[in-house]
């Protein structure tokens, strides 16, 4: 009789490459190791050796890049998604794609579970099996850290447990950053981050990107071209959204761009000490803000700025197949419909310093803007909207006044 299939969440690190053999041993069942590619780079060599060493079944690699820059980063690049004010959400906007991922592939094996190898102090976790029970709500879901059958409470632990079973892989005792990176970003956690009174040991943290205190000299000057919110080329080349991202990368993390230390909130209610780098991310970000600044009325533009909190706290969460998660990103859409042009940049350690935007949308109008007197735009037509927009302020002093009257108060402002 065939055993039944559990399809794991597989990155070749020390936690899922123990969590093979431990799936055998508890729950008996073949294991469908299951990489998504959204960019991890050099992380991915020689996963396929290291998967069947291990004791996996199969292993699948899908190459999603293309996929979670179109569908995923691009509506938060519309939305300017941000959560807490600095986190560009590089790890929730990828959680999602790979939760859909796992749930086709298990349905392809006719796996009765998925496994993760997230924490339970988390946000991953919440992100995983939210995607995977709004899309799969019958399969089991296997949460190694939380399963009472797992043991291993330290990367020491776990290299032991894989010596036991024979796994001899090149995972030493030294500590290391944990660190999670797609195409949009690279995290860091862990080390001398953990003690928020320490300075980041950028020297030795640093992936992506030089700090801005090693950037040239000089300004690296760009322009980016977008249509409808979505970029589409840097200097006046097309390309495609993911080569773009890697340009930007490169562009931005040699002028130390877009690098982050952050005290955040997770879900769960702990506080967590973080850096990120996203330099392409934090370019990309800037210009389409400027963009926006120039083609939005203040309306919408005010509006759209509290949907885009919602929106990026809703991702941050793991709520991304939701309803309210469909409904937003549709208003964020309709804003966009006239966000296009080209915006100029200037990249100097650190900074992102604005060139110049034009479009055929501007809203812009010089001759109303400028401090002469233009035809368009009549300096008295301000003295009755004045009049109307300061209205109840007018009569609220004026009550205040009476009342200061009739009761003997010396100063009427002592009543505001």
């Amino acid at each position: 009789m065939a055993k039944e299939k559990v399809v794991l969440a597989y990155s070749g690190g020390l936690d899922t490459t123990c969590i093979i053999p431990w799936l055998k041993e508890n729950y008996n069942y073949d294991v469908v190791c299951c990489c998504i590619n959204v960019g991890q780079e050099q992380e991915l060599d020689g996963l396929e050796e290291r998967a069947r060493y291990c004791g996996a079944d199969k292993l699948y690699i899908l190459d999603v890049i293309d996929e979670f820059c179109d569908e995923y980063v691009a509506p938060c690049i519309q939305a300017h998604a941000v959560y807490e004010n600095k986190y560009l959400i590089g790890t929730s906007m990828a959680r999602p794609l790979i939760a859909k991922k796992l749930v086709e592939v298990a349905r392809k094996e006719g796996a009765v579970a998925i496994c993760h190898g997230a924490t339970g102090k988390g946000n991953d976790q919440i992100r995983f099996e939210l995607g995977i029970k709004a899309l799969a709500p019958d399969l089991k879901i296997i949460a190694a850290w939380r399963d009472p059958n797992w043991k291993l409470d330290s990367r020491e632990s776990e290299i032991e447990y894989a010596h036991k079973h024979g796994i001899d892989l090149p995972f030493s005792q030294d500590e290391s950053y944990s660190r999670d990176r797609n195409l949009w970003h690279i995290s860091h956690e862990g080390l001398e981050l953990e003690d928020p009174s320490n300075e980041p040991n950028y020297e030795h943290l640093l992936v992506l990107s030089k700090t801005p205190q090693q950037a040239p000299d000089k300004t690296t000057y760009l322009t980016i071209d977008f249509e409808k919110g979505i970029p589409v080329a840097v200097n006046g080349e097309k390309m495609k959204l993911s080569d773009i991202i890697r340009k930007l990368n490169k562009l931005g993390g040699e002028n130390g761009i877009g690098i982050v230390d952050i005290v955040e909130n997770r879900v769960v209610g702990m506080k967590s000490r973080g850096v990120y780098e996203t330099p392409g991310g934090t370019i990309l970000y800037e210009a389409h803000q400027q963009l926006e600044e120039l083609c939005l009325d203040r309306e919408t533009y005010a509006l759209k700025n509290e949907i885009a909190s919602k929106f990026a706290s809703l991702i941050y969460e793991g709520k991304w197949f939701s309803p309210l998660r469909e409904a937003e990103q549709a208003f964020i859409e309709s804003t966009q419909r006239y966000v296009t042009g080209t915006v100029k940049l200037g990249l100097y350690k650190g900074n992102v310093i604005r060139a110049g935007e034009t479009s055929p949308y501007s809203m812009y109008n010089e001759s109303i803007a400028s401090f002469k007197t233009g035809d368009m735009y009549d300096h008295t037509d301000a003295n009755g909207f004045i009049n109307l927009f300061g209205l109840s302020t007018k009569v609220r002093a004026m009550k205040l006044q009476e009342v200061a009257k009739k009761e003997n108060v010396k100063n009427w402002q002592d009543l505001l």
